[in-house]
């Protein structure tokens, strides 16, 4: 099971470093320019990602993986239902900039992340990479919140208009789904689970890099 760990958290890391890769030298190219089609030039893969992170799920389930289940299933559905639901179903928010923020500040943490956990299947723990793992998620995963909630208000008025998961049955159900209130009640649901979230990365933190924690993982 280690090794399959390995294997699955290796497969994450080059998608994502690929992704992150991609979006530096196409900037470092093209400049704004490049911010327009993000979405068209890496999309596939950081979809092909984000669907393989929901085995995740599924390894906390069986007990191979020792994270706590409810927040972990909270952030990567936060990913599934922005990415799929409000920027995939959508092809005018594609092109915004909103979108290319998002992706930098999942592929950052994502790189970081995934780095950490293939050493620590190896029992190898290098205390930098293991602070930044733990450090950095603090303060940008707040700021990814922000960047999913933009992009839902950003696809709200194009979700009015072209009706886009609103559903309306005949008579004599007489019932009708308007979606972009489910979308504007998600965020609610967004940011309540943020706080939820960003106490268990603090207590995450506190877990691994106390000095008792540190000083082990030294020897």
């Amino acid at each position: 099971m280690n090794t399959y760990l390995f294997v699955y958290d290796l497969m994450q890391f080059c998608g994502h470093s690929w992704i992150f890769t991609n979006m530096i030298i196409r900037f470092m190219s093209f400049g704004k320019d490049s911010l327009a089609d993000t979405f068209y030039s890496i999309g596939l893969v950081m979809r092909l990602c984000q669907l393989l992170s929901l085995l995740e799920i599924l390894h906390i389930l069986i007990g191979i993986d020792k994270s706590r289940l409810f927040p972990r299933f909270l952030q990567i559905t936060e990913r599934i239902i922005v990415l799929f639901v409000v920027i995939n179903s959508q092809e005018e928010v594609q092109g915004k900039y909103i979108v290319c923020v998002l992706f930098f500040l999942w592929n950052l943490l994502d790189v970081v992340r995934y780095t950490y956990n293939m050493l620590a299947r190896t029992g190898i723990y290098y205390l930098p990479l293991t602070w930044l793992n733990f450090s950095l998620r603090i303060p940008l995963y707040p700021l990814s919140v922000l960047a999913k909630a933009f992009a839902i208000c950003v696809s709200l008025p194009y979700f009015e208009s072209f009706g886009t998961y609103s559903i309306k049955l005949p008579l004599p159900f007489a019932f009708s789904i308007y979606f972009p209130y489910v979308l504007k009640a998600y965020l609610l649901v967004l940011f309540i689970g943020m706080c939820f979230i960003i106490q268990n990365l603090f207590s995450e933190r506190k877990a691994h890099l106390g000095t008792g924690n540190i000083k082990k993982k030294r020897s």
